[in-house]
């Protein structure tokens, strides 16, 4: 396939990146600064952009199969900002200029509905990191909602706390909602998780949550 990824000097999109060309994937890194992907490869091409010009990013989706984002806030202070949504909707505007239509995206366990099957202290933990990240989850929630009012075929894949523990390949998925007692996950994982659901039609249009 021939995927763009957006934050791709990100742990996710970097992960992303690497693991799309150990299995063979064409990659277009979509970066500020190249000097920071340390990523190299035969299939892949980097692409200098500025996100928030969704002009400048219509060559580096034309044409793909696949558009993967690992943006969001780095802190509470790019959230306050609204960042994830600000930059995802440039990333929208350029898919939909160039009638690319598959888009998987990075938001958060919080974002989606409660677990079934949780108990009162994963419940209480929600509730605190809930209240302390309020303004990265507003964020997220109002880049969810951006990708609801678009023409791409999207999913926003909804890990919990992330680590950067190895792959594993092995975590739980529920589309629509968030495995139960699903605390952490590392990194490599979501990337995993983003590029094998690609093909996957029943995570169209849905929040999937992704968690050990």
């Amino acid at each position: 396939m021939r995927l763009t990824v957006f934050g791709a000097t990100g742990g996710i999109g970097r992960e992303i990146v690497r693991q799309a060309l150990a299995t063979g994937h064409e990659v277009t890194a979509v970066v500020r600064d190249p000097a920071r992907l340390a990523v190299t490869g035969e299939r892949l091409v980097v692409h200098r952009a500025d996100l928030a010009d969704p002009e400048t990013l219509r060559a580096a989706v034309t044409g793909r199969d696949a558009v993967l984002s690992g943006l969001g806030a780095r802190g509470r202070a790019d959230a306050a900002t609204g960042v994830a949504a600000r930059l995802t909707r440039s990333v929208l505007a350029a898919m939909e200029a160039e009638r690319v239509r598959r888009l998987l995206v990075v938001s958060a366990a919080p974002v989606g509905p409660a677990a079934e099957g949780d108990g009162v202290l994963d419940k209480a933990v929600l509730a605190v990191i809930s209240s302390v990240l309020k303004d990265v989850y507003a964020d997220l929630r109002v880049m969810e909602s951006a990708l609801a009012a678009s023409a791409t075929d999207w999913t926003s894949v909804r890990p919990p706390k992330l680590t950067d523990k190895p792959l594993t390949g092995r975590y739980r998925t529920v589309v629509g909602g968030n495995p139960p007692r699903g605390r952490t996950l590392a990194r490599a994982d979501v990337a995993h998780a983003m590029l094998a659901m690609i093909d996957a039609p029943t995570t169209v249009g849905q929040g999937v949550g992704v968690a050990y």
